[in-house]
């Protein structure tokens, strides 16, 4: 009887083993890589009980981030990611992306065609459009008087100690070359040599550089003036009306954002399915309210309210996107940027 007892017993724990194993099997997931303050919480709560799919999502907080997690991560780690215009055409260069297919989205067809054959993935090979972003100069009327349009309004004395940065060496070292008039691309030496001038000129008014939520200097009033992303600058109105956007005369920096799959993913079916959920025009529009960047998907621009389509920091004027610069990919001249950004920061 002991002896049939036990045999049971194994038994029971053996089966007990080969159930929880198959469950694990069974769990389907997706590793999204995105960067922060981009997809709302309840969305992915909601991927998840529609689908069965669970979402680990991990950020990062710059392109060079992005890629430096990608690289250095084991391949397959990550199942989707969203990096910028000129990321993306360095990651084609590097083989690390896999080729898209679109026969697996039934809502591609939802993007406005205006964002899709962008020079840095012609065709959408390895790429799709997720939202368009610009910079904007944030100005707390609260406490600023003065009339600001351009980059080089930022040098004045008056604002020591009280101007947030996006932490981006593009940007910044971009937004330099603007105001003294070249290409924010430029690989000129002497015209970097010059940006490297100014940026110390502006440092003493820097209060901080922050690429996660540079939103909440303004909120918190610790700043009055900030450089950041049209949809940080909408949220930062949303608190206080008092908050100015303007756009430079010298011309705002511009991102395109994009779905995009890494090369080695385990999860790929789970990576459709996600870009499929977000492409949706109801699922868009709550991600959009959430996160207002310049929305790219048209079956979702007429879902969206007055106080969206409206505002001038979170619906991107068609001039100021005429009048933008992308950042480009410039290869090895990047060390250049290097170099002057450790010599800023």
């Amino acid at each position: 009887m002991r002896n049939i007892m036990k045999i049971s017993v194994v038994y029971c724990l053996f089966m007990a083993f080969l159930l929880s194993g198959c469950s694990k099997q069974d769990t389907k997931v997706v590793n999204v890589l995105n960067w922060s303050s981009y997809i709302p919480d309840s969305v992915i709560r909601s991927f998840e009980k529609e689908t069965g799919i669970q979402v680990n999502y991990s950020t990062y907080s710059s392109n060079e981030e992005c890629l430096a997690k990608v690289s250095s991560a084991k391949k397959g780690t990550y199942d989707l990611i969203f990096p910028s215009d000129y990321m993306i055409e360095i990651m084609i260069k590097r083989e690390m992306l896999e080729l898209l297919d679109q026969t697996q989205l039934q809502n591609v067809g939802n993007l406005d065609t205006f964002y899709l054959n962008q020079s840095f993935d012609p065709g959408n090979r390895y790429s799709l459009p997720f939202v368009m972003a610009s910079t904007v100069i944030a100005v707390n009327r609260d406490y600023i008087s003065d009339e600001i349009t351009s980059y080089q309004d930022l040098l004045n004395e008056k604002y020591y100690n009280n101007i947030t940065l996006i932490d981006d060496q593009r940007i910044i070292i971009g937004m330099a070359l603007l105001a003294n008039g070249y290409d924010m691309n430029t690989t000129d030496e002497e015209a970097l040599e010059v940006a490297k001038d100014w940026l110390l000129q502006l440092k003493p008014n820097i209060k901080a550089f922050d690429s996660d939520s540079p939103k909440n200097f303004l909120i918190t009033e610790e700043a009055d003036i900030a450089v950041l992303w049209n949809a940080e600058a909408a949220l930062a109105y949303q608190e206080n009306n008092n908050i100015e956007f303007i756009y430079p005369k010298e011309g705002s920096a511009l991102s395109m954002d994009n779905f995009a799959i890494p090369k080695g993913a385990k999860h790929q079916s789970e990576a459709y399915q996600f870009i499929d959920y977000i492409l949706r025009a109801d699922v868009m529009k709550k991600i959009i309210e959430s996160y207002p960047y310049k929305n790219v998907n048209q079956a979702t621009q007429t879902l969206l309210g007055t106080d969206y389509l409206y505002n001038i920091a979170s619906n991107i004027p068609a001039s100021i996107i005429e009048s933008g610069f992308y950042v480009e990919n410039i290869g090895e001249s990047v060390k250049l940027y290097d170099k002057l950004w450790a010599e800023i920061k």
